[in-house]
């Protein structure tokens, strides 16, 4: 049983160039699957695909299969349905998430009044419960503010508080704390493998860095020049990767370890 099943998704774009090849992959309820590689691998791509985003001039090829439903090919209303209920994303950068013209507690209920027929006292409620599970102080505050007006930090809770509102199987974080700081970051991770364990949702996080990626998830997938190069156990991939790249990331990790536990101790 799968929540997420993709066989042989190519992303083409019209000019005939190919971005993502021939990619499959599965994430069983309550799974976590990390998509590794560097900046224009195709991890990205791939998350808007499952969730039938791909920008204009783009098109998907193969099969995407959400808790039953096809997503290749489906029309608009269709995915607006499975969006939210059955898969929910977090996005890199929150601004780009958030309405700046929309206070949070506003973005925060329409979901909530959609997807759960809330209203009223009740969806005044649910929104400040959503805040508050994301760990955010003084939701009433937060509710009433607009995104500017809030930290980085906080504004990653609001969009995983949106993501989680309606309580989807599968949540798809891609590279959720790269924006924050260091210390910021460690704590955005502990509340989303708190907050996934808990609901035992099913997790796809995409990341360059491999030593977040083997925090959060179970299996790894490796993707370089929209192909996937290697998969497996996330810890096995760093103790012993196969493919050269691999090899080459976790090379670089390690130095970059290295160089930051040398810099702390100066």
């Amino acid at each position: 049983m799968t929540i997420l099943d993709v066989r042989g998704l190519t992303i083409r774009t019209t000019d005939g160039r190919t971005l993502v090849d021939d990619l499959s992959l599965a994430i069983a309820p309550g799974e976590r699957l990390g998509l590794i590689g560097e900046s224009g691998s195709g991890k990205s791509l791939t998350t808007l695909a499952v969730l039938g985003l791909l920008p204009d001039g783009m098109t998907a090829t193969g099969s995407v299969e959400l808790a039953g439903t096809q997503i290749v090919g489906a029309h608009e209303k269709l995915l607006t349905g499975v969006r939210g209920r059955d898969a929910a994303i977090v996005f890199q950068e929150p601004l780009t998430a958030l309405d700046p013209l929309m206070r949070v507690g506003r973005q925060l209920a329409e979901p909530l009044g959609r997807r759960r027929g809330l209203r009223g006292a009740e969806l005044k409620r649910a929104v400040a419960e959503a805040l508050e599970q994301v760990r955010l102080p003084e939701p009433d505050r937060i509710a009433r503010a607009f995104p500017h007006e809030i930290s980085g930090g906080q504004r990653q809770r609001v969009a995983l508080a949106m993501a989680l509102a309606c309580e989807p199987k599968l949540l798809i974080a891609d590279e959720p704390t790269t924006a924050l700081d260091v210390s910021v970051q460690s704590e955005m991770l502990d509340l989303i493998d708190t907050l996934v364990r808990e609901r035992d949702m099913a997790v796809l996080f995409v990341s360059h860095d491999l030593a977040v990626v083997a925090r959060i998830t179970d299996r790894a997938l490796v993707m370089k020049d929209g192909r996937a190069v290697e998969e497996g156990d996330v810890r096995q991939i760093v103790r012993d990767p196969r493919a050269e790249y691999t090899k080459a990331l976790v090379e670089s990790a390690r130095r970059l370890e290295s160089a930051l536990d040398l810099r702390s101790a100066r």
